[in-house]
């Protein structure tokens, strides 16, 4: 019987290992590989900043639907009734009156319970600020979805940057931990010399404090990773704990060409959402003067009305008459004054058409000098990558002839730790000017509105 207590006890602590075992793994959440495609594309379809203004979207098509009900007949049925606790009062009808009497005289007339019911329609012939205002509204329409698209074009531009951060300190964190184990060694070798007496302390000293050098950065890349992780989940819209496993690499296409400043300039005006939006506000400032014209012209609207009326006593409804009314007709306003808002308004509305030449004309001038800038950068980052990739061959050729000099005794240990230190120097040197030309790209494509996928 002890036994098989002992067994049950034993599969109850076994049960509970493994449920304590899988709650990190649920509380964390599962590793999955995601190449840049997948990022953009889950992006794209989850992002919340994208989903706010896609709804922006429909929010201005309703809007301009609501605006085009405005050409449409307007019907509506209205009714009411009454109870009179005195008959309403006619003046005049009381008999006849002496010329010299100020009094009128008056009668009530008709039933104590009055009823009517009527349908009315009108239906707009002529009015050219509505013609305007839906005119403007599509105007909207079409602007909201441009700032779609520049949304669209930063939320990829971001996850491009993040995706490419996230590869170069994955690389800096194993050339980082590569380097400890380089320089471990180094303090393990030191360390048995000098028990044999064959190195000085000294030389012990200087690789210790190399390897507890070069730990805090293995710390400081770790957490920088998990970082770009959640600005990642962020970007992408995933609310779990995932960790994310990325399967593209840091390749630089040896096809790449640097465009010209003057096609990347054309290509930005042309591309680039902000500027057909600033292009797009232009037009809607002329929009805006033609409905505050439009404004100053008659309204024509097409009037037709049916009406029920019935009058009664003690609310006997069945035996009374409804004789009805029907009538038919057009009805117009003209404005003439209105202490000179027209005037006022469509002199505003020039003010503003100007301001808006002038922000698309500013917004020129800092393209030019944002396409200038990422071009120069692009040149700069091209050439110090070949600069830093023979370096970093060199000072790996270098670390290798030390190392077989070190190990053959010619060469001493600082030779040895200077040729490793240089080594490092120079891979780190070239993984970050990967990172400054692939993210110069990044932001050429975003300077030219571009979207696409690859870097």
């Amino acid at each position: 019987m002890k036994t098989n207590i002992s067994n049950r006890y034993t599969r109850i602590a076994a049960l509970l290992a493994v449920v304590l075992g899988l709650t990190p793994a649920l509380t964390w959440g599962q590793k999955q590989t995601l190449s840049l495609q997948q990022a953009v594309d889950q992006a794209r379809a989850r992002n919340r900043e994208l989903r706010i203004d896609s709804m922006n979207i429909h929010k201005s098509t309703q809007q301009t639907a609501i605006t085009r009900g405005l050409l449409m007949p307007n019907i509506g049925v209205t009714g009411s009734v009454q109870h009179y606790f005195q008959r309403p009062v006619f003046f005049g009808l009381g008999g006849s009156t002496s010329g010299s009497s100020e009094r009128v005289d008056y009668g009530r007339f008709g039933g104590e319970d009055v009823a009517s019911a009527q349908i009315s329609l009108v239906q707009p012939i002529y009015n050219s600020s509505t013609r305007n205002e839906i005119d403007r509204s599509r105007l909207l329409e079409k602007q909201s979805r441009l700032y779609f698209q520049e949304r669209e074009v930063d939320v990829i531009a971001r996850v491009k940057q993040n995706y490419v951060q996230q590869l170069v300190l994955s690389e800096r964190l194993k050339l980082q931990k590569e380097s400890i184990l380089r320089n471990q060694k180094a303090l393990k070798d030191s360390r048995y010399l000098l028990a044999q007496g064959k190195a000085l302390r000294v030389d012990t000293l200087r690789a210790y404090t190399l390897v507890k050098n070069l730990e805090p950065d293995v710390m400081r890349l770790t957490y920088a990773l998990q970082v770009s992780q959640q600005q990642l989940r962020t970007l992408i819209g995933d609310a779990a704990e995932t960790e994310y496993v990325l399967s593209d690499s840091l390749e630089l296409n040896p096809a790449d060409t640097i465009p010209s400043e003057t096609g990347t300039y054309r290509l930005s005006v042309q591309q680039r959402p902000d500027f057909q939006i600033l292009t797009l506000n232009k037009v809607l400032r002329d929009k805006d003067i033609d409905l505050y014209k439009s404004a100053r012209r008659p309204v024509v609207n097409f009037v037709s009305q049916y009406q029920l009326q019935t009058q009664t006593n003690q609310f006997r409804y069945g035996n009374a008459g409804y004789p009805p009314v029907f009538f038919a007709g057009v009805q117009f306003s003209v404005p003439i004054f209105n202490g000179k808002q027209h005037v006022n308004r469509i002199a505003l509305g020039k003010i503003e058409r100007q301001q808006a030449d002038e922000i698309y004309n500013n917004a020129e001038q800092q393209l030019k000098t944002q396409v200038k800038q990422v071009l120069a950068t692009l040149v700069e980052t091209s050439e110090r990558i070949k600069t830093q990739r023979n370096v970093s061959e060199t000072a790996e050729l270098s670390y290798s002839i030390t190392k077989y000099r070190y190990e053959k005794g010619v060469a001493s240990r600082l030779e040895l730790t200077d040729a490793e230190f240089a080594l490092t120097t120079a891979k780190a040197n070239y993984l970050e000017s990967v990172f400054d030309y692939l993210s110069a790209k990044i932001e050429l494509e975003r300077v030219t509105g571009s979207a696409k996928t690859e870097i």
